[in-house]
């Protein structure tokens, strides 16, 4: 059987994935599970993106995390 997953990693791995949602403008949301995390909880969930896009830099053939993709679409997108 296998263990279960304590609360404060289920809500890191919520909010440290890719996924953002929007508001009724367009704005992006802080992932609710961003306000369940205490502020030890909010520094680790900081130190894994930080390390999450490094490499998703150095992979990238553009030097580019999924976060520089995203604005850089959102300012296509946006543009005349």
């Amino acid at each position: 059987m296998t263990p279960a997953v304590p609360p404060d990693e289920t809500l890191l791995e919520a909010v440290t994935s890719a996924f953002r949602d929007t508001d009724p403008r367009g704005g992006l949301r802080s992932h609710p599970a961003w306000y369940d995390l205490d502020e030890d909880g909010r520094r680790e969930a900081f130190e894994r993106v930080t390390r999450a896009r490094r490499l998703e830099v150095a992979l990238d053939p553009d030097g580019l995390s999924t976060t520089g993709r995203a604005v850089l679409a959102r300012i296509r997108r946006s543009a005349p």
